[in-house]
């Protein structure tokens, strides 16, 4: 299994897994391998020459690496024979109150959702039979998500980050994504996109107050506010079936499953 992003959140609860899996884990570091240098990654990965790929690295902001990047290693990763599984996120979506389904048409709002979806476009189209990962907000609970610590710095006086009332996603745990990649390394019918997010639709100023509990810190500075109130663009309720995931036997705890104490 050759695996970019292996040092990121994700990365770290893959490692793991993977052993479970009985995988050989093939993690080179953002320093030693450059996704937007694609002589270098078709070369590494070619030469290798794993059974999976599992594409995980992104640089928020950077269209380059997300896209471009993306491109790459499935181009690689389609010379080498090699099964792939993407990762993308649910904010391809622009929000509305049905759940997504994975036939549904992408709509993003933000430069993120827009780079990702074009990244997903870009791995299918070199890569047909890979399998693209929609997750929502990813968090754990033995080491923490950047939602996690986005709430620990609020309440530990270091931001004055506000919590949305009205944007609902579907928080997953990390290690059971890391848990359904494994599964699908040894999938390769499953192909084209699938969702994989958590079954309990959240706020986030009420994730953030769970959050704050699981980590035994007092919210009761929390700020929160509504996407209405400030205007932001960002998109609002976006909540993924995963009811195609759940059929394949793969499952993802709630958060109250997660927190219980």
């Amino acid at each position: 299994m050759f695996v970019t992003g292996a040092s990121g959140f994700l990365g770290q609860h893959l490692v793991p897994a993977s052993e479970v899996g009985e995988w050989e884990l093939l993690a080179p570091t953002s320093r030693t391998l450059d996704i937007c240098d694609e002589a270098r990654v078709r070369d590494e990965i070619t030469t290798w020459k794993p059974n999976v790929v599992v594409h995980l690295a992104y640089r928020k902001g950077d269209r380059r690496n997300i896209v471009d990047g993306s491109a790459a290693v499935a181009r690689a990763a389609a010379a080498a024979g090699a099964r792939l599984i993407h990762l993308s996120t649910d904010v391809v979506f622009g929000g509305r109150p049905q759940p997504y389904t994975e036939t549904d048409p992408l709509d993003p709002i933000i430069d993120y959702g827009r780079d990702k979806a074009d990244a997903e476009a870009e791995v299918l189209r070199h890569h047909p039979q890979a399998v693209v990962l929609r997750p929502s907000l990813l968090y754990g609970t033995d080491r923490l998500g950047w939602c996690q610590i986005d709430v620990q710095r609020a309440l530990t006086g270091h931001t004055t980050m506000q919590f949305f009332t009205d944007e609902l996603r579907c928080p997953v745990h990390a290690a059971d994504i890391a848990a359904a990649i494994c599964v699908l390394a040894d999938r390769p019918d499953i192909t084209g996109p699938l969702h994989v997010a958590g079954p309990q639709p959240i706020s986030r100023a009420d994730f953030a107050r769970r959050i704050a509990d699981h980590l035994r810190l007092d919210a009761t500075g929390m700020l929160t506010a509504s996407l209405a109130e400030t205007g932001l663009v960002r998109p609002g309720v976006v909540l993924l079936d995963s009811a195609r995931a759940n059929s394949l036997g793969l499952q993802f705890r709630s958060i109250d499953q997660s927190f219980a104490r």
